[in-house]
């Protein structure tokens, strides 16, 4: 089901015409045009469109890794493009999990470890014991629940593709975000396990409540989305 994409007062994240525009010397190469459009709380958004599209710099916008040419990002009201870039930090760390194609875990680190990387990067020092504690406690239960309570302690050399990128979406989600940003989260997985992925992101959307908006490829994965979003040329079809 295609909906509506233009912003409104409700939605938990808003893009209000968005443009982006990279210089390349005298060159100017236009990326988005006039981008609208509105995430609710609970829903599964896939956003897809050829290679070049501008799907991955919308999301990358979205999430504030990226900032917008012109135009506004606003999450429950506060506008995400005027802040300072340490509190663009603080609201990115708690606000949004994010999850790549290629998992970037860390080689030297445990599962476990890599998993608890954004809470001691959130945390404030006087409380860390405690958040330690709080944190390892959820991360070591989210790792279960996926079914890698046998693989705390392994590194990622040691698992496989579809266990790496578990380990990645759990990453993502130990601050308890307020929305899961996956690009091509499918990418770099074979059919059998890119399948085991994209349930796995569907139970944590209706067992956690939890917001997706998923870049990719796969038509399996949008087609069963709440909307879809399709980008041509930088511009969002209707």
């Amino acid at each position: 089901m295609i909906a509506k994409n233009s912003a409104n007062g409700n939605s938990l994240l808003q893009a209000i015409n968005v443009f982006k525009e990279y210089k390349n010397g005298e060159r100017t190469l236009p990326v988005l045009h006039a981008i609208n459009l509105s995430i609710e709380k609970g829903e599964i958004v896939v956003i897809v469109g050829a290679s070049g599209a501008g799907k991955s710099t919308l999301l990358h916008i979205l999430g504030i890794l990226d900032t917008p040419t012109s135009g506004s990002v606003i999450y429950k009201g506060i506008n995400l493009t005027t802040l300072s870039a340490k509190k663009q930090a603080e609201m990115r760390n708690h606000i949004f999990g994010f999850v790549f194609q290629f998992y970037h875990l860390l080689p030297d680190f445990t599962a476990l470890e890599n998993v608890l990387l954004p809470s001691l990067i959130g945390s404030r020092p006087k409380n860390r014991n405690q958040a330690n504690e709080t944190y390892t406690n959820r991360a070591i239960s989210l790792l279960e629940r996926v079914g890698l309570g046998d693989r705390l302690t392994h590194k990622p050399s040691q698992l496989s593709g579809g266990e790496r990128q578990r380990v990645a979406i759990i990453r993502a989600l130990i601050n308890n975000p307020e929305l899961l940003l996956c690009d091509e989260p499918t990418g770099n997985l074979d059919t059998k396990t890119g399948h085991e992925i994209r349930e796995l992101i569907w139970d944590l959307n209706k067992t956690l409540n939890q917001t997706v908006v998923i870049v990719t490829h796969d038509e399996e994965i949008a087609k069963h989305a709440d909307r879809i979003i399709r980008i041509a040329d930088g511009r969002i079809l209707e």
